[in-house]
């Protein structure tokens, strides 16, 4: 207990000084203290007074730092994180607006950013269980879908995100994410039978991609913010990429993502359809039905590899973890919604 509090309090002072040359004014860290959840970055509540200054007053914070591994080897450093979600606050997105970042690991031990801290609850199972939020709950399909419409109207060329991963020119969107997840799997060397089925069959039915647009990545209920009011924000820019806007409409429909409200395929507060309707509304864009089946397992498979490699990161020492050694046996029930999903006539 008292290591745990000499490590909040060297973050506390650490924070003080760097926020007092990047604010312009001299600074105090009222209240810090980890937030939930948060398995590839470690997120505090941070409450902060600048006395002076273009930025003087009280802030409410989070600041996102990196944690050991990483679950993909394209995520987004901390900095490319920080210009992506500053080109969605531009955009209109309900993100939080990016407020200061460092890459030098000296200040904090790890390269990390700050930005406002937005109202709501941010867990999906209570997110698809509160009974102050079934107001919201109704509203999310809708809400969702137009949000994720104005991220995919972002311009990369425009806001300086070329840095962004993606599909080579011509290359098949879909065959590019089978692959990394795939290439992940072998490298383990260890049989999964369901899942080396299932990439054999997400091989031979991969759709065309019409266009490439940017692509959130982890778009779905437990990486929004939802008070009474609905949705509050959009979190967790980390996986952003190009690539066919299918990904991220069918990633909030993936089983893992109900919190157990299986019977709604809608992060399990809704039917799909809400939310679909109210994206093709929003962007213009037609959705193609089979396309979204397609990657919503190619999805589970995703997951399935996420969860082995969250629980690698354990294993080898890398984040000692009891959540991310957790995680391991999730790999299972995504086997088993990927078996259960192929049997279908």
């Amino acid at each position: 207990m008292l290591g745990a509090m000499a490590d909040v309090e060297s973050l506390r002072r650490r924070l003080e000084s760097f926020l007092t040359d990047a604010a312009g004014g001299p600074a105090r860290v009222l209240e810090a203290h980890p937030l939930a959840g948060g398995a590839s970055r470690e997120a505090w509540s941070v409450d902060v007074e600048i006395a002076s200054g273009p930025q003087a007053g009280r802030h409410a914070l989070v600041l996102r730092r990196d944690l050991g591994g990483t679950i993909h080897r394209d995520s987004l450093s901390r900095e490319q994180e920080f210009a992506v979600l500053r080109a969605a606050h531009a955009g209109g997105v309900r993100a939080p607006r990016p407020l200061w970042c460092c890459a030098d690991p000296a200040v904090l031990g790890r390269p990390f950013f700050l930005m406002e801290r937005l109202p709501g609850e941010a867990v999906g199972r209570r997110i698809v269980k509160d009974p102050a939020l079934v107001a919201a709950r109704a509203e999310l399909p809708g809400a969702m879908g137009r949000e994720l419409a104005k991220i995919h109207a972002i311009a990369p060329a425009t806001h300086g995100l070329d840095f962004l991963p993606g599909p080579a020119a011509a290359s098949n969107p879909a065959l590019g994410v089978l692959a990394q997840s795939a290439a992940a799997l072998r490298e383990r060397g260890e049989p999964h039978p369901a899942l080396e089925l299932a990439i054999r069959w997400l091989e031979s039915h991969a759709p065309q991609c019409a266009e490439t647009v940017v692509v959130h990545g982890d778009f779905r209920i437990g990486n929004v913010l939802v008070s009474p009011r609905g949705l509050e924000g959009i979190l967790d820019w980390e996986f952003v990429h190009r690539g066919d806007p299918h990904e991220d409409l069918a990633w909030p429909l993936v089983r893992a993502w109900r919190f157990g409200n299986d019977g709604l395929r809608f992060g399990g507060v809704a039917e799909a359809e809400p939310f679909l309707e109210a994206y093709a509304a929003a962007s213009g864009r037609a959705v193609d039905r089979q396309a979204v089946d397609y990657w919503e397992l190619l999805g589970n498979l995703r997951w399935a590899v996420g969860c082995l490699s969250q629980a690698d990161r354990h294993l080898n020492g890398e984040e000692p973890s009891v959540e991310l050694a957790s995680l391991g046996r999730k790999a299972a029930e995504m086997e088993w919604e990927l078996l259960e999903r192929l049997s279908r006539p």
